[in-house]
């Protein structure tokens, strides 16, 4: 198995993605699966049926296998220092739209106040700026 891509992601069955700090499990191993695993909403569910969580271990289930990782926080104890450690980039994408929606649209209209559009506009670019950026330096550090 190749040990990374460029973006450090490894490719698996059926196109979905597995991070290199995950294993695959297939779905014939009931073993593994904790009977206390929670179904949940929260997290990134990447293409995935369902997610289920487990103290700080995250499953994503597919039709054929789970996903499993462990995170450094469990966000149903601590959803802020989940943010923080676990998902930086969407910490840095809502405060980079809130700052875009205050400051940043001053520059689609420097004569008047901006309207309500404009401010959304710009609140969402600088949002999706700032995520995407802060995803890829996370990318970088591992």
């Amino acid at each position: 198995m190749s040990r990374g891509t460029r973006n450090n992601y490894i490719p698996s069955r059926e196109f979905h993605f597995m991070q290199l700090d995950e294993f695959e499990v297939p779905k014939e191993i009931k073993e593994f699966f904790p009977e206390n695993a929670e179904e949940t909403f929260l997290g990134n569910k990447r293409g995935a049926k369902k997610q289920y969580r487990y103290g700080k271990l995250h499953f994503l289930e597919y039709d054929d296998k789970f996903l499993v990782h462990m995170d450094k926080v469990d966000p149903r104890v601590d959803p802020i220092g989940h943010l923080v450690y676990d998902t930086p980039e969407v910490l840095a994408g809502l405060a980079c739209a809130v700052f875009g929606a205050i400051d940043f649209s001053s520059i689609f209209n420097k004569n008047s106040k901006p309207s309500l559009t404009k401010r959304i506009i710009s609140s969402l670019a600088w949002g999706y700026i700032g995520y995407c950026v802060t995803k890829e330096i996370k990318k970088l550090m591992r």
